[in-house]
């Protein structure tokens, strides 16, 4: 039997984007119409939120752990938490953890290592391209990681907030997310990670000056192959 996959999730548009991915392409490795079993445990975004306003690591770590030790007493086998910014909180989460997690962005940048990447930029919440989540887990593998500039860097971080993770696309902001990895060609990256769970919504590699790493559908399809490995 395939392992039992549990989602720590966040915000709602990436958690589901993660789990619509396990699901539809679970059928691949494990025949029609089937997938692993998938359980998820969602708090508020709101109290996320919060911690991550006043710095809180401690509380985001806290948040993440629950929602772990919730999963674990209904019998998964292993965790992954479709959103990066809270991934900042993970040095702390693991070594309590009751079950082992996949890190969403060591997944990204192993696929940035495989595909010969040398230089990538970074897009998210401004918490997450703040975070040293990316960078750690780029130079990890030889990678270098780009910011955007100061400003990019807050709209970007407005638009992640006020619109994607409510569902929201507005095509004048897909345009500022295109605008941004213009630059940061410009600046010589050779890709871009999706390092929010709902940039992916806007974003590929169709409308993209650069190569996308979806980091959300990426972590997805690391569960699925560590759940039937």
């Amino acid at each position: 039997m395939p392992a039992h996959i549990g989602i720590v999730a966040c915000s709602a548009e990436g958690a589901s984007l993660c789990y619509r991915t396990i699901c539809a392409e679970g059928a691949a490795l494990l025949g029609a119409h089937s997938h692993p079993e998938v359980s998820m445990h969602t708090p508020s975004l709101h109290e996320y939120v919060a911690c991550l306003d006043r710095g809180d690591v401690q509380g985001v770590a806290a948040l993440m752990l629950d929602s772990a030790r919730k999963l674990a007493a209904i019998g998964v086998d292993f965790l992954i938490c479709p959103d990066n910014t809270i991934h900042q909180a993970m040095h702390l989460v693991r070594p309590q953890s009751p079950k082992p997690w996949l890190h969403i962005a060591e997944v990204a940048a192993d696929e940035a290592a495989a595909r010969g990447f040398r230089r990538v930029g970074v897009l998210g919440t401004t918490w997450l391209v703040n975070s040293a989540v990316y960078p750690q887990a780029l130079a990890a593998r030889g990678i270098d990681a780009v910011r955007p500039n100061d400003a990019d860097r807050d709209r970007i971080g407005q638009i992640i907030m006020d619109e994607l993770v409510a569902g929201i696309v507005r095509p004048g902001s897909v345009q500022v997310f295109q605008q941004v990895i213009e630059r940061l060609k410009a600046q010589g990256c050779d890709a871009v990670v999706l390092g929010c769970t709902e940039i992916p919504l806007v974003i590929s590699d169709a409308n993209s000056a650069l190569p996308t790493l979806d980091s959300t559908r990426l972590l997805a399809r690391a569960a699925l192959r560590r759940a039937v490995g």
